[in-house]
């Protein structure tokens, strides 16, 4: 059993920054494949940004080159850094861990507004 716990989430400005964080449980955190993903009212649950065990990442199209993924193991943590928000990055952000079963956090509200 894993247990994800987010945090970071809140209110921000179009064009500001906010840094995501997932605690995970577990002696074995370095194996996971860990990842970020979000849902907004009425849309389907899509991957933002996803780490492996070795440090390779994969983005959702709309994020490359504002968010950014990064993991340290010796805090059983995953980060994502988001630039440059935009309205449209609004939603629930989950966290998400790959160990050899799916585990998901309880979410986090972000809200890109004016």
């Amino acid at each position: 059993q894993v247990q994800l716990v987010e945090s970071g989430g809140g209110l921000v400005q179009p064009g500001g920054s906010l840094r995501l964080s997932c605690a995970a449980s577990g002696s074995s955190f370095r194996l996971y494949t860990m990842g970020w993903y979000r849902q907004a009212p009425g849309n389907k649950r899509d991957l933002v940004a996803r780490i492996d065990s070795r440090g390779n990442t994969n983005y959702g199209d709309s994020v490359k080159g504002r968010f950014t993924i990064s993991r340290d193991n010796a805090k059983n943590t995953v980060y994502l850094q988001m630039n440059s928000l935009k309205p449209e990055d609004t939603a629930v952000y989950y966290c998400h861990a790959n160990a050899y079963l799916d585990y998901w956090g309880q979410g986090t509200q972000v809200t890109v507004s004016s």
